[in-house]
């Protein structure tokens, strides 16, 4: 099976777990290419200037200077920086000058003829000729128990939320907004976990039902979980209050 992977140069969490992903997969499936965008936290493209003030005004001086340094540090340490993983891996790495679903961007990716893409933190939504590409379709790791708290940032939801447990769900990607239909669910319990935690605990799970997936689709042996919208719940980028709220229930972001 060949799959192209279609991500974000994320700084903080991803490089290890995508590398940990290719140790999983990569004596059985090929990997056509990567597709790396620039990181899009707050769900679209922004510069790194209006990024990082949007950072500063919704989470403060603390969190701010925390991921700042961490940003810092990626630029220089392979194993925090996705790019440079990918090379040292050896994985072909593709930039999109223009959206996803745009005609020259669908060629390009036509032309790795991929039996599957997997997403990993898209910052698109997907439309059906993108979807259409691969004969195994598009599936996607979401970091929560679909349906519930669809949308940016579960991580936060839940936590702010006071749930008891949370999860990872790798799911197909349709039209919708993690509305397709799930292949693999895992269940996290939170405990006293801080939000970093639950990334870093969410992301290696995540790692692992999306190497299931891809095995699971290519021996047919899926056996697809609902995904009904009646049951959804759906939320988008945190506020300056939601975080005010969220540190007055004595969570903690690290």
């Amino acid at each position: 099976m060949k799959i192209v992977i279609i991500t974000q140069n994320e700084p903080f969490y991803l490089a290890k777990n995508i590398s940990y992903l290719y140790k999983l997969i990569s004596k059985d499936i090929e990997i056509a290419g990567v597709i790396l965008y620039e990181p899009s936290p707050f769900g679209k493209k922004e510069s790194l200037f209006r990024k990082s003030l949007k950072t500063l005004n919704i989470f403060g001086c603390k969190f701010f200077l925390f991921y700042s340094i961490q940003y810092i540090l990626s630029k220089f340490i392979i194993g925090l920086n996705v790019s440079k993983t990918l090379k040292k891996i050896g994985l072909r790495i593709i930039k999109l000058n223009k959206s996803i679903n745009h005609l020259d961007s669908l060629e390009i990716i036509r032309s790795l003829k991929p039996d599957l893409l997997v997403s990993i933190l898209g910052s698109e939504i997907f439309k059906i000729d993108l979807l259409n590409i691969a004969p195994y379709g598009c599936i996607n790791l979401h970091s929560s128990l679909l349906p519930k708290y669809r949308g940016l940032m579960p991580s936060f939801w839940v936590l702010k939320n006071n749930e008891v447990y949370s999860g990872v769900s790798v799911f197909f990607v349709d039209e919708g907004i993690d509305s397709g239909p799930i292949i693999e669910q895992k269940k996290i319990y939170l405990n006293n976990l801080t939000h970093r935690d639950l990334i870093k605990v969410s992301k290696k799970v995540g790692m692992d039902l999306i190497s299931k997936s891809i095995y699971k689709i290519k021996d047919n042996q899926v056996s697809l979980i609902s995904n009904p919208d009646s049951k959804k719940s759906y939320y988008g980028f945190p506020t300056k209050k939601d975080v005010k709220e969220f540190l007055k229930l004595g969570k903690r972001f690290f």
